[in-house]
């Protein structure tokens, strides 16, 4: 009998040292489950902090540059009040912020928006009803072959060192992402400037056969509003002759 209530008290503390042993691994994987998740929430915080802080950095200057950039008008103002030549090259200067794309500008022309396909209706290849970063360039360059006088794609200015370019799935335009829909503005002849664009066989005539969606405004009203170029020109391999 003795040895019966032995093995019976073994074999509950057997099932008791199991059952502890249980709890203690299940404890230390929630526990280490815990610190884990802590400590990814401490950097994506952390990361997010930064971001704020370099953004509001970023915002800070472009509002002073803004104001230099206002209190320089009003210098400029008053000396060509006082001085003729200075008046002359003023103009001049407003005249090469204009082809620089320097000034804020507006006007009549054209908006071309272009979006992905549907994928729930075409078939095929994705990557021929999706709009690449060719795509934007094709129809920049069919716009300043109709004399376009200035060009934006989402906001960005486009000038003539500016990048259009594909990361990943990702499309760049002056360094920034952009995502659809494509919002391409151009101020211009609306009329010079549609025809161009629209005439059969032509580059959005092309995308619109593979699936992508186009669509085309043109604007009477000077009301269109082309930002002006918010980067910095940089000459790294070129020189003035002399």
């Amino acid at each position: 009998m003795n040895k019966e209530r032995k093995l019976k008290i073994s074999f509950l503390l057997g099932i008791m040292c199991m059952f502890l042993t249980l709890g203690i691994v299940i404890q230390i994987n929630t526990v280490k489950n815990s610190t884990t998740t802590v400590g990814k929430t401490l950097v994506e915080n952390e990361l997010r902090d930064s971001v704020l802080r370099w953004k509001q950095k970023y915002e800070n200057s472009y509002i002073n540059l803004d104001n230099k950039e206002k209190e320089l008008n009003k210098l400029r103002e008053k000396a060509s009040s006082k001085n003729s030549n200075y008046t002359d090259l003023s103009s001049k200067l407003e005249e090469y912020n204009l082809l620089l794309g320097n000034s804020e500008l507006t006007g009549k022309g054209i908006i071309i928006t272009l979006k992905d396909g549907d994928s729930s209706i075409l078939k095929g290849d994705a990557s021929n009803y999706i709009v690449h970063d060719g795509d934007l360039l094709e129809v920049v360059n069919a716009l300043k072959n109709a004399k376009a006088e200035a060009i934006s794609i989402n906001g960005q200015r486009i000038v003539s060192n500016t990048a259009i370019s594909c990361v990943g799935n990702v499309i760049k335009v002056n360094g920034e992402k952009i995502g659809a829909p494509f919002v391409i503005k151009a101020i211009g002849l609306p009329t010079q400037l549609y025809g161009s664009l629209t005439m059969a066989g032509g580059y959005l005539d092309f995308i619109k056969g593979y699936g992508v969606q186009v669509d085309v405004q043109t604007i009477e009203k000077e009301t269109i509003n082309i930002p002006k170029y918010n980067g910095i020109y940089k000459f790294e391999h070129a020189t003035i002759f002399e």
